[in-house]
């Protein structure tokens, strides 16, 4: 992280805010703390945020509800932060916009490293032409994906498909968009989105029974490792 990052806490519970205010500041960011989903929404209209941590259950709206606002123009990235563990949530919560969904309790390790996955996809960042991790790199431009420095053939959707995840490499990606980027309908037969990453795990994973690389998030979607 670095002295430019702001980040907006939005929590009503007063232990979330002890424990991340201090952890994020020795990181250099910038922290604001909001109780509520108004104050929420104040504080990212008055003072522009690169990252929000978002719970849900706030006291006088679901979080879920204002995500939107808090995205402003695309421009601010969302994790949401939550004790809600159904997978209908965190699947709603991306639809709605989020970036990523961490669980409570969470490990601070586990999101620091979300919120470095989500400032590579902040604006100064999300310009760059290319994707490159210890295995996989994937030229956008010339649609040129390699393994190990080996070029891979890929199908005109397993393309889109790995694209997609690639422009949102370490965070979690729903059903729903997948099959919208590859299908241009949301509604396709999730099946078809199976067979797909099956075939994709098959080019690019040293073990596709074991994948490293395109990681399944039950019931939720897909997520490209960094690591």
């Amino acid at each position: 992280m670095t002295k430019s990052l702001r980040v907006l806490v939005v929590d009503d519970e007063p232990a979330i805010a002890r424990v991340l205010e201090p952890v994020l500041r020795a990181r250099g960011a910038e922290v604001f703390l909001a109780a509520s989903a108004a104050e929420a929404v104040r504080v990212a209209l008055r003072e522009p945020v690169d990252i929000v941590l978002l719970d849900l259950g706030l006291p006088d709206a679901d979080g879920k509800d204002i995500i939107t606002k808090l995205r402003g123009g695309g421009e601010t990235a969302v994790i949401v932060i939550s004790a809600r563990h159904q997978e209908a949530e965190k699947v709603a919560a991306l639809d709605e916009g989020a970036d990523d969904y961490v669980n409570k309790p969470f490990v601070i390790d586990e999101l620091l490293a979300r919120i470095r996955a989500a400032q590579r996809r902040l604006p100064s960042a999300a310009a760059a032409a290319s994707l490159k991790t210890d295995k996989l790199s994937v030229d956008f431009a010339t649609r040129t994906v390699r393994i190990m420095g080996d070029e891979v053939k890929l199908s005109p959707k397993e393309y889109e498909l790995l694209r997609t995840l690639a422009e949102h490499a370490g965070q979690v990606v729903t059903h729903r968009r997948l099959l919208l980027a590859a299908w241009g309908d949301p509604a396709t037969d999730p099946q078809y989105l199976r067979s797909y990453m099956a075939l994709l795990r098959q080019k690019l994973e040293d073990d596709a029974s074991e994948p490293e690389i395109l990681l399944t998030e039950p019931g939720v979607g897909y997520r490209l490792a960094l690591g």
